[in-house]
């Protein structure tokens, strides 16, 4: 199976069960803000009811509040509720609702940089590996010749044996190598696969150096679309409405009803009485004005309580303004300083390489230690891991940059 870091990222957002509980979240304050806006839009109902009452002596009902014997009720009722408290509640689901999406996109984001570390630690650790079993050649073949100019007299046994612990540990960083592949392989399948497995292959290469954004370009992206600045934003207006469904408790509301069908002694369209036929049909509307006149305070604690929500809101937002901008400086200056430093790394492994092979063959003609070669050895396994960690770390740094600016920079 091909792997890049494109598709492995759609996995992880699959398989991600924090990611998807997020995602579940915003989802379900999503219906909760379309509950809110139905919960304002008249209600239509129809309502069936038959009442017995027991009759008096003279076939009369016994309860003034009932009308007759047998009572049967068949209406329609359209009901609309007029209240500013339901439109401050619906605004507060609807600032919640968005919360729960810059919330999911935060989630989403930190899924990246997790994925995208786990990816390129994979990819680094499939490169420490070559790097390795070229020092376990090169150390074998190092004790070869070693073993060769002892036979002929060239060079002491002291060389054999020195040549013989690096060759010795150079296999023992090779295992070392091998177990990290395995190690990092897993991390990244656990977080991409439902079902744990190793039969990938990864395509994107470490070494391919992916343009970085100048801070202008970050600063305005991270202005427009970072989540974080988004859910602070969201949480001052959930507060804010908060405060004014509060505020409405001190204010009258509007309850009408409107009701069509029949209210009868007879479970019927028409009734006949005394010889004439009667229309049981009918309809009738009520109107309910509600004043809030006492409630033990209630309504001016509920207030306090939701402004010192908002001022909690607005300290909160000016938190994450100066988070964002520090972070934008911190995060480029180390995306930069791991791009400039990667030059140097990839010129160092170069430059030990060149040296290994020079100080072997001045080794062969004798114009070398054995201790220079083993350090040239050193210098290059060294150098080699050192360029691919600097390739992680740039990488790495972009996916943060990723998570102010939601831009993710590939090759």
């Amino acid at each position: 199976m091909q792997l890049s870091l494109s598709s492995a990222l759609a996995l992880a957002r699959k398989n991600s069960t924090v990611y998807n509980a997020a995602l579940t979240e915003a989802g379900s304050a999503g219906i909760d803000r379309a509950l809110a806006r139905d919960a304002l839009l008249p209600q239509v109902n129809f309502n069936n009811e038959y009442l017995y009452t027991q009759s008096n002596q003279h076939g009369g009902v016994r309860f003034i509040a009932n009308n007759a014997v047998h009572e049967y009720t068949s209406q329609g009722n359209a009901h609309e509720s007029i209240d500013l408290a339901g439109l401050a509640s619906y605004r507060k689901v609807s600032a919640a609702a968005a919360l729960a999406r810059a919330r999911a996109e935060i989630a989403s984001r930190g899924l990246v940089v997790t994925v995208a570390q786990a990816y390129f630690n994979a990819l680094s650790a499939q490169f420490k590996l070559e790097d390795a079993r070229r020092a376990a050649d090169e150390g074998n073949r190092f004790l070869e010749l070693t073993r060769q100019l002892e036979h002929g007299g060239e060079v002491a046994h002291a060389d054999t044996i020195k040549a013989e612990l690096q060759a010795q540990d150079r296999r023992r960083q090779f295992q070392e190598a091998q177990l990290a592949v395995l190690n990092t392989r897993l991390d990244l399948a656990v977080l991409i696969f439902p079902d744990l497995q190793d039969n990938f292959v990864l395509t994107d290469d470490l070494r391919a150096t992916a343009p970085l954004p100048s801070l202008e370009e970050v600063q305005q992206q991270a202005a427009r679309d970072n989540p974080d600045l988004r859910a602070a934003l969201q949480t001052l207006r959930m507060s804010s409405s908060e405060v004014a469904a509060a505020r409405a408790g001190y204010l009258p509301s509007l309850n009408l009803d409107y009701f069509y069908g029949i209210d009868s002694p007879n479970f019927a369209t028409h009734s006949l009485f005394q010889g004439q036929h009667l229309d049981n049909l009918g309809s009738s509307a009520l109107a309910t004005l509600n004043i809030p006149v006492w409630n033990w305070g209630a309504t001016r604690d509920r207030i306090r309580q939701s402004q010192l929500r908002q001022k909690q809101a607005k300290l909160e937002l000016s938190y994450s303004q100066r988070k964002l901008i520090a972070e934008i400086q911190s995060l480029h200056a180390e995306a930069e300083t791991a791009l400039n430093e990667l030059t140097g790394l990839a010129r160092s492994a170069e430059l030990a390489a060149e040296s290994q092979r020079l100080t072997s063959l001045r080794y062969k003609d004798g114009e070398a230690t054995v201790l220079e070669v083993v350090d040239s050895q050193t210098a290059y396994v060294q150098a080699s891991n050192n360029y691919h960690d600097g390739a992680v770390r740039y990488r790495v740094a972009l996916a943060n940059l990723q998570t102010l600016t939601g831009v993710l920079t590939t090759p």
